[in-house]
């Protein structure tokens, strides 16, 4: 691949090209559906590789500046996201670790090795009480994934207690002696992780009985109770859903579902993150656009068995997943970050929002220097990835209220005989407001004129921004941080039409203006 110039000079070039398709996008503001559910747009950070020790954690004592042992740019980098939730500590990690090792005096705690994820020491430096400082300083809820693969009924029911309990409890002065007199927050609390595979490899029956035993025993003050998320199925099979939402239903706010996009759709070999041919920036694509047609079959399932829709469907495991960087170790999952990612982030972004009355959490994996991630770091240094890019564009879609969209004329991508949709569109009413359009071009390389219409709203012009690059494998590098990054985008109405040019491989956000 050729050397990626800036976003914007690629935006500036492809202005300037004919438009190759006109597409019509109806918006009804009129009409507002589900409202968005802020946690659409959660994180994941797992004990993996360098996404907690080095990526965001390095210590009090560390020379890069930190706040209490979280590094300061990535916490602020964080923030600009408006992060609203942080899963924690796994994903596989989870259903090995038991939560006594990482209390107390960091200098006194075990060393274990993380048997999944490279065979490395794992310290427990970052425990419950530095989980908790992290979502304070992101400003951000926790979702703890309790352990189920390994643990005990008891040993999850004391942590539990040990994070909510009030008053004078063996439990509550412990965690006081900590360091923490007052209880912890606990928005979400999940009952293992992946039980179908690396949280115990057990079928639906089977866990449906253990989530019913270990839930009954999980107590906490009516007020501080966590809400329950029970681990679900991934990719075609759906009946993890329908067994829980049939068995295991009583106290249960949602259900997980994983989702992994991978460009062959083989796990020994999954494809490269950079320096990739065409055929598989399509085939990325239509994987990524898959997940509409599993969360339409889970969904299907939980209407029958809970029409009441007390059961959220949480895609708390979902991104893209290369093979890792060469010369990188292999159980540390780190891949480079394109603007192929941030496409793809933004799919899954309209399409959540189009389930936003059932899904109503995602976490990406995961936040830092693993897998699809916000930020890359390298000591002390730090860059943003085009995926980052796209969660900061689509930030008013947060608590936003979804508004139907319909497409008309839309383009097809094809490649082999094989074909997917040019443009994918969200719209919603904004708690400022405003009505924000979200548009994504799955073509590399043709750009495409969208004719907007908002029925019950004036829209003589929108304003936002738009991240598109030259080169299908353009990323940021600590040389070039600004490779690929938003430009500002606006447009206006001309002869009673308001045409939005969207470039080539291109994601953009834009406010309607009146």
């Amino acid at each position: 691949m050729k050397a990626c110039k800036p976003a914007i000079l690629a935006l500036a070039i492809l202005a300037s090209l004919p438009a190759f398709a006109q597409v019509r996008l109806a918006v009804d503001a009129g009409k507002p559906g589900a409202v968005i559910d802020k946690n659409v747009y959660g994180q994941f950070a797992e004990h993996l590789g360098t996404g907690i020790y080095g990526g965001i954690w390095v210590g009090p004592g560390s020379t890069i500046p930190n706040t209490r042992g979280w590094r300061n740019d990535v916490v602020g980098a964080l923030k600009d996201l408006h992060v609203p939730l942080v899963r924690w500590p796994g994903g596989c990690f989870a259903d090995e670790y038991h939560w006594r090792d990482g209390i107390g005096p960091r200098a006194t705690r075990p060393v274990k090795v993380n048997t999944n994820w490279g065979g490395v020491p794992e310290n427990n430096a970052v425990g419950t009480h530095e989980f908790f400082d992290l979502v304070e300083l992101l400003g951000a809820d926790a979702y703890v994934n309790g352990n189920l693969g390994t643990g005990t009924p008891q040993e999850m029911a004391e942590w539990v207690e040990y994070m909510t309990s009030e008053g004078e409890s063996t439990l509550a002065r412990l965690r006081a002696r900590n360091g923490h007199a007052q209880p912890f927050k606990v928005a979400y609390f999940a009952i293992g992780n992946e039980a179908w595979g690396c949280g115990g490899n057990m079928k639906p029956d089977y866990y449906a009985s253990l989530y019913n035993h270990y839930a009954t025993f999980l107590k906490a003050p009516p007020h501080a109770r966590p809400k329950l998320i029970a681990s679900g199925g991934n990719g075609d099979d759906s009946s993890w859903t329908e067994v829980l939402s049939r068995d295991a239903a009583r106290g249960t706010d949602g259900i997980s579902f994983h989702y992994y996009t991978l460009p062959t759709g083989a796990w020994e070999k999954k494809g490269a993150a950079i320096g990739f041919p065409e055929s598989e920036w399509f085939s990325t694509m239509a994987a990524a656009l898959r997940i509409d047609e599993h969360i339409r079959r889970n969904v299907a399932i939980l209407d029958k068995n809970d029409p009441q829709k007390t059961i959220g469907f949480y895609v708390d495991e979902w991104g893209t997943w290369y093979d890792v960087e060469p010369g990188t170790n292999p159980g540390f999952l780190f891949q480079r970050n394109t603007i192929r990612d941030a496409v793809v982030a933004a799919l899954h972004f309209n399409i959540f929002h189009a389930h936003a009355d059932r899904v109503r959490m995602t976490n990406i994996a995961q936040m830092v220097n693993v897998l699809q991630a916000m930020i890359v770091t390298d000591k002390d240094r730090m860059l943003l990835t085009p995926t980052y890019y796209a969660y900061k564009m689509y930030v008013p879609f947060q608590g936003a209220t979804a508004l139907p969209v319909t497409l008309s004329n839309n383009t097809t991508y094809a490649s082999n005989g094989r074909g997917v949709p040019g443009i994918s569109a969200s719209a919603a009413r904004g708690r400022d407001g405003k009505t924000y359009v979200a548009l994504v071009n799955t073509d590399p390389a043709q750009a495409t004129d969208v004719v907007l219409d908002v029925a019950g709203q004036a829209a003589h012009a929108v304003r936002g921004q738009v991240l598109t690059a030259d080169a299908m494998d353009a990323h940021n590098t600590f040389a070039r941080k600004d490779a690929v990054k938003p430009a500002p985008f606006s447009a206006s109405a001309a002869g009673g039409r308001l045409t939005l040019r969207v470039p080539a491989k291109a994601v953009m956000v834009v406010a309607v203006e009146g």
